[in-house]
């Protein structure tokens, strides 16, 4: 296979674990949030993420707000990920290590998540204000938690709110010191 070929098919399986591993995140912490069950992109969410998550859900409880079998399914599918890439690389890796690398990778994706649903969400804001839609909403639910605090420090001044700014900041920040390596990225 040549480079390009091998380069085409890494992005490939890469775009596709990505998306997958995303969908799974969401259901989690839509789930954690409390985020409206009966918006119409919780139900797609809901939707797509149902096998085999609520196969695994009479022998996982929820605990709190958090649905154990969706993120035993989301645990898994990120250490496949990390199998798959280092087999497509051309290399072994070690239980412990490919365990680490899965933790690492659905942080890193948790970071990236949060620091495009907060920028979508600012930008929502600015050009529809007040405007009541289903992305507004989930956008909403899922980021206040993590707004909330810092709007306790950043109070709006003249009716801009700079939170969402400080966030993406922050996020960015820890997304850079996270030791996940660039093929695992």
């Amino acid at each position: 296979m040549g480079a390009n070929a091998a380069n085409a098919m890494l992005f490939l399986v890469t775009t596709l674990f990505d998306l997958a591993l995303w969908i799974y995140l969401l259901r989690v912490l839509l789930q954690w949030s409390r985020a409206d069950f009966y918006n119409p992109i919780s139900q797609a969410i809901w939707k797509a993420t149902r096998f085999p998550g609520d196969w695994l859900r009479p022998h996982l409880p929820n605990w709190r707000n958090v649905n154990l079998a969706a993120v035993l399914v989301l645990a898994l599918l990120a250490l496949l990920y990390i199998y798959v890439i280092t087999g497509l690389l051309g290399f072994s890796i070690a239980l412990p290590s490919a365990l680490w690398y899965a933790a690492l990778k659905l942080i890193v994706l948790a970071v990236n998540l949060f620091t495009f649903t907060i920028f979508v969400q600012a930008i929502l804001s600015w050009l529809g204000p007040g405007v009541n839609n289903p992305a507004s909403n989930i956008l909403w639910s899922l980021n206040e938690p993590i707004l909330r605090p810092v709007r306790r420090f950043i109070p709006p001044m003249s009716g801009l709110d700079l939170s969402p700014l400080v966030v993406i900041l922050l996020l960015q920040v820890l997304n850079r010191l996270l030791p996940l390596p660039g093929a695992f990225r």
